[in-house]
């Protein structure tokens, strides 16, 4: 593993963290008021997955994490990052763990657990899109 890849990959985290948060913000102040808060939630689910792979796509050169084992370990730092992210900003938020853990339970709507799964493969699913452009072009 590259010496870098560890600092790469916290700032490619931040850089996806931001924007997460930004489209949050735009979520709650846009689109929950006009479709409801349950509507907006799952459409943006979606915005922010192609997010998430548009920011890995973008970095995957600059990352450099080419092989798939540098890949996932990156996957997994984003994933453990932006779970403690997203559970301190609950819990700041006076949220009760009820509350937080419901975002991940697919039985009750919530999405998280797969946004969890996507952080964990976007540097694979970036490097491959990136990879398949480079052979088309």
């Amino acid at each position: 593993m590259a010496d870098s890849l560890p600092a790469r990959a916290l700032a490619v985290w931040l850089m996806i963290a931001v924007t997460e948060s930004i489209h949050g913000i735009l979520r709650e102040l846009l689109m929950a008021p006009m479709l409801g808060d349950a509507l907006a939630r799952r459409i943006a689910f979606f915005v922010a997955c192609a997010l998430i792979v548009f920011i890995a796509w973008l970095t995957a050169p600059w990352l450099e994490a080419t092989s798939r084992r540098q890949q996932l370990w990156v996957g997994a730092l984003w994933m453990a990052l932006m779970f403690a992210f997203e559970v301190g900003l609950g819990r700041a938020q006076d949220m009760g763990w009820d509350r937080i853990l419901a975002e991940y339970d697919v039985r009750r709507g919530g999405l998280m657990a797969f946004g969890m799964l996507l952080l964990l493969l976007a540097p694979m699913i970036g490097a491959g899109l990136r990879r398949r452009a480079g052979r088309q072009a």
